[in-house]
């Protein structure tokens, strides 16, 4: 079997794109020097949980940031935020620039959000929104935060490896929310993975059992006129066209380090299970998911997920190696040799505050003048946490390839929230189709 084809040839896609390469290259990032203090205007579209603590650490990681813009889908998740910032005690009221002319409410508000001055766009929306999101940003020359999942779907991913070679063409960031890749810690251990302390990797197993995650309100709580649209995204979580389900929104964390962990190469195909134990009202989500990835010379790639509650818990990564095993298991981070005798321990202490770093790096590059650039593997583990899903849907095994020029898009871009929307039921392995 010939090795995957990997992400990397974007040129077809790029031929394919509405903007030339040279349209790429307008309106350059002119870089700032390194003693510069001068304000950087932030942009904050997606103003609940993660958005508002990306908010707060990209504030907290340049003391010449300031909040300058927010938006939402809805003003209650925008007031909510805008106060919590106004009455921050550790000094961020005072980076706290949001005029009532720069708050936006609505689906179309991540393009006032873009269009408002702002220099740095941190996109935490439900991410069924991403692509298009990212597309705006990267064209209007913006750098840009984008929060995990990437997509939920392939064509999402494709036009985010289109975004991403836009970014560099222009020379502005994009830095991942996959977190893990910013943690001292990850960082140490799968260095000495990948430099072979293990031997060579023959299997990678990754947990991820964990309770309910914002489980769906009854039809009975919908107010009277709402529509499907307004319905669903506030609901967001229980519709794979907005969420993606809970191995590609939460569980894309650990799918991440797999890829991470195998270089980030693609792996040949998938095979998984999955289904739904607890009942969902009108979602259309599996809360369970069991996935093997196929590399190349036999090795595998396992995830295990769950949302059930009263279960056993853990996320946990286990690999493998034909020297040896590495265990990473909350605080317990480690290599093994094969008689199971300890070789090396990150010391907890010396870890970082990953979430923080994320935004540290992004920050310090925008000063330097510096461009980093996590397109290319957050591609690939946006995809990787969709084919095992395709494969868990449909029971089919599917290759990488397949997947990634899977024409499935899951929701078209112009949706209102008047509209009315069918996501379709739950799937059903070996009912559903690949397509």
């Amino acid at each position: 079997m010939n090795p995957p084809t990997s992400l990397p040839d974007r040129r077809s896609f790029l031929k394919s794109s509405s903007a030339g390469v040279a349209s790429l290259i307008a309106a350059p990032y002119v870089a700032r020097g390194q003693g510069d203090a001068s304000p950087i205007k932030v942009g904050l579209v997606g103003c609940g949980g993660r958005g508002s603590g990306a908010a707060a650490q990209a504030l907290n990681a340049d003391k010449g940031a300031v909040l300058w813009s927010m938006g939402d889908a809805f003003e209650s998740n925008l007031n909510a935020s805008l106060k919590r910032f106004q009455e921050g005690s550790k000094g961020e009221s005072g980076q706290v620039q949001v005029a009532d002319e720069r708050r936006f409410v609505g689906l179309d508000a991540y393009r006032k959000v873009i269009d408002s001055g702002v220099d740095v766009v941190l996109l935490a929306t439900p991410p069924g929104f991403r692509p298009q999101h990212l597309r705006a940003a990267v064209e209007a020359g913006k750098h840009v935060f984008c929060e995990k999942p990437m997509a939920v779907d392939a064509p999402g991913v494709r036009s985010v490896m289109e975004s991403a070679q836009m970014a560099k063409a222009k020379g502005t960031c994009l830095v991942s929310g996959f977190c893990w890749r910013y943690s001292k810690s990850r960082r140490a251990v799968f260095e000495r993975v990948l430099d072979g302390d293990i031997g060579d990797i023959r299997a990678y197993h990754a947990t991820y059992y964990t309770g309910p995650v914002k489980p769906m309100r009854p039809e009975s709580a919908r107010p009277g006129g709402m529509g499907d649209v307004e319905w669903q995204v506030r609901n967001w979580y229980n519709f794979s066209w907005l969420g993606g389900d809970g191995l590609v929104e939460q569980a894309v964390h650990s799918v991440d380090k797999v890829s991470w962990a195998m270089g980030d190469q693609p792996p040949i195909a998938a095979v998984a299970n999955g289904g739904r134990t607890r009942p969902n009202h009108e979602g259309n989500i599996f809360d369970h998911f069991s996935v093997i990835y196929e590399y190349p010379n036999g090795v595998l790639g396992a995830m295990s997920s769950r949302q059930t509650p009263n279960c056993f818990n853990e996320n946990a990564d286990y690999i493998v190696g034909t020297n040896g095993r590495c265990v990473i298991n909350g605080g317990r981070v480690g290599l093994e040799n094969a008689r199971g005798k300890n070789m090396w321990r990150f010391r907890s202490r010396e870890d970082n505050n990953m979430y923080q770093e994320e935004h540290d790096t992004l920050f310090a590059a925008i000063r330097s003048g510096e461009a980093p650039n996590d397109g290319d593997w957050m591609a690939t583990s946006t995809m990787l946490a969709i084919l095992g899903r395709m494969a868990a849907y449909t029971g089919q095994r599917i290759t990488w390839e397949d997947a990634l020029q899977s024409s499935t898009d899951l929701a078209p871009d112009d949706l209102e929230f008047g509209d009315s929307f069918d996501p379709g039921g739950v799937p059903q392995p070996g009912v559903t189709k690949f397509a």
